[in-house]
C-alpha cells in the first residue's frame, strides 16, 4: 500500500486517482469522484491519462448499488503487466537476483556466489549480467524494466543510496551504488542509462517485504535478521523506520555482557554479532573441528540436524532475546519475525527463553514471535516494493506522466 491520502477537489491529480485504485479505497469511477470530490468530467479526464500510459485497465462489473437495478459499476484496476521491476538481494557470500511484477510476483530468479569483499565494481557488473539474463528469460525488453532495488547488507543513506561506514562491506563506503548498477544494466541489458535504482538495507527491505505481503494491518513490525552479521528492519505505519541516517536497526553491533572478549567485524569487542551471529556461530563450531566458515554454513548443519550447531544456535539465540527484550518493550510491535540462515527452531528457542523473561509481560501479551514467510526471497519482494512505491507514488506518477506526453 501506498499509504498516500488523495489530495480532495481540484488538487486530486491523476497520480492521487492511481493512488486510490491501488490501494483498493475507491475503484470505480464514481468512487473516485465521492473520494475527491471532482466531478465525472474532471475523474474522466484524468483517468483517460492514466488508460494512455498503460497504468489502469478496466476490470469485471461490480455489483449493483441501486435496489431498483441498473447497470454494475466497471471496476478500474491497477495493470501490472505494463511493466517490471528488477531487484537483487546481497549477501555477504551469495546473492539472489529476480525480475518481479509490479504487484510482486517473482517471474524469474537467480541466485549464486557473489562475494561483497570483491568490490562495488566486481558486484554491481555481475548483477548488471543477472538482469540481462533474467530479462531474457521472462521475454522482456529492457526498456520494460521501470527500475531497480537493490538490498546491501549495511546501513544505508537513502537520499543518495550510498552505504555508510558498513562493517561487512569492504571498498563500498561512499561508492555511487545508483550510478555504477544503472550503467551495468545499461552495458549487459541495453537498459536506459538513468534507470532509477533504489538502495537499502536488506533487513529494512525483508522487514518491508514480509509485513506486506503477510502482515498488511500490523501497524509495528520487526524483523531480525540472522545471518553471518545481525541486523534489525522495523516497518511504523507501513513506512520503514531508518532512523536519521539510515543507521536504525543496526542491533549487531550493541554491547552484550557475555562478549567481552569476542572482537567484532567493526573494531569493535562485545558486538552481539560478534557473539551471536551465524558468523560467530560458525567460528566456534571450526575452533571444535567442525568445518563452517559462515551463516550458510551453519544453516546447512543445522538442516542435517548437527547437535553441535542446534546447541551453539540456542545459545546464540538466548543473547539475541536479552537484546531484543529492549527491542520489543520501546517499539511495542505486533510481530517480532526472525529470519537469515539461523531462523530455525533451536535459534527462535533460545530467543523466546531470554524474551519473555526478561521483557515486561504487557510488551509480549499480544506479541506473535514467528518466522519468514517468504524465506529467500523477502529482501527480493522488499526492493521490488520499494521500487513500485517510489515510482506511482502520486507526485512521482504526475512526472512520469508528464515525461511520457499523457
Amino acid at each position: 500500500m501506498s499509504g498516500k491520502v488523495a489530495k480532495a477537489g481540484s488538487h486530486a491529480g491523476a497520480g492521487d486517482l492511481l493512488a486510490l485504485v491501488r490501494d483498493g479505497r475507491a475503484t470505480t469511477r464514481g468512487a473516485l469522484q465521492q473520494a475527491t470530490g471532482l466531478s465525472r468530467a474532471t475523474v474522466g479526464q484524468r483517468l483517460d491519462r492514466l488508460f494512455r500510459a498503460g497504468w489502469l485497465r478496466e476490470g469485471a462489473g461490480g455489483p449493483v448499488g441501486s435496489p431498483l437495478g441498473g447497470r454494475p459499476s466497471i471496476t478500474l484496476e491497477f495493470d501490472d503487466d505494463h511493466a517490471v521491476v528488477l531487484a537483487a538481494d546481497l549477501d555477504t557470500r551469495h546473492a539472489r537476483a529476480a525480475v518481479l511484477s509490479l504487484t510482486g510476483s517473482v517471474l524469474a530468479e537467480h541466485s549464486g556466489p557473489l562475494a561483497v569483499e570483491d568490490g562495488p565494481e566486481a558486484v554491481l557488473d555481475g548483477l548488471g549480467r543477472w538482469f540481462a539474463l533474467l530479462l531474457e528469460k521472462t521475454g522482456r525488453r529492457a526498456d520494460e524494466a521501470a527500475g531497480i532495488g537493490l538490498a546491501v547488507p549495511g546501513p544505508v543513506d537513502l537520499d543518495t543510496g550510498r552505504v555508510v561506514q558498513p562493517p561487512i562491506m569492504p571498498g563500498w563506503d561512499g561508492f555511487d551504488i545508483r550510478g555504477r548498477l544503472a550503467r551495468a544494466f545499461a552495458e549487459h541489458a541495453g537498459g536506459p542509462a538513468d534507470t532509477v535504482v533504489l538502495v537499502d538495507n536488506d533487513a529494512n527491505l525483508m522487514a518491508y517485504g514480509e509485513q506486506r505481503t503477510g502482515y498488511p494491518d500490523c501497524s509495528a513490525f520487526v524483523l531480525v535478521k540472522v545471518s553471518t552479521g545481525i541486523g534489525a528492519g522495523v516497518v511504523v505505519g507501513g513506512t520503514i523506520y531508518r532512523g536519521t541516517d539510515g543507521g536504525a536497526g543496526d542491533i549487531g553491533h550493541i554491547r552484550v555482557p557475555d562478549g567481552t572478549d569476542a572482537l567484532c567485524r567493526c573494531g569493535s569487542y562485545g558486538c552481539l554479532a560478534a557473539v551471536a551471529s551465524g558468523g560467530a556461530v560458525a567460528r566456534r563450531l571450526a575452533a571444535a573441528g567442525v568445518p563452517a566458515a559462515s551463516g550458510s554454513d551453519v544453516r546447512d548443519l543445522l538442516t542435517a540436524g548437527h547437535p553441535g550447531a542446534a546447541a551453539l544456535a540456542r545459545e546464540a539465540g538466548r543473547s539475541v532475546g536479552e537484546v531484543l527484550a529492549t527491542v520489543v518493550t520501546l517499539l511495542d510491535p505486533g510481530v517480532l519475525m526472525i529470519a537469515g540462515d539461523l531462523a530455525g527452531t533451536p535459534f527462535l528457542t533460545g530467543v523466546r527463553e531470554l524474551l519473555y523473561q526478561r521483557a515486561l509481560p504487557r510488551s509480549t501479551a499480544r506479541l506473535d514471535v514467528v518466522t519468514s514467510r517468504l524465506g529467500e526471497r523477502a529482501g527480493l519482494v522488499g526492493a521490488g516494493a520499494l521500487v513500485v512505491e517510489h515510482l506511482y507514488a502520486p507526485e512521482r506518477a504526475e512526472e512520469r506522466l508528464a515525461a511520457l506526453g499523457v
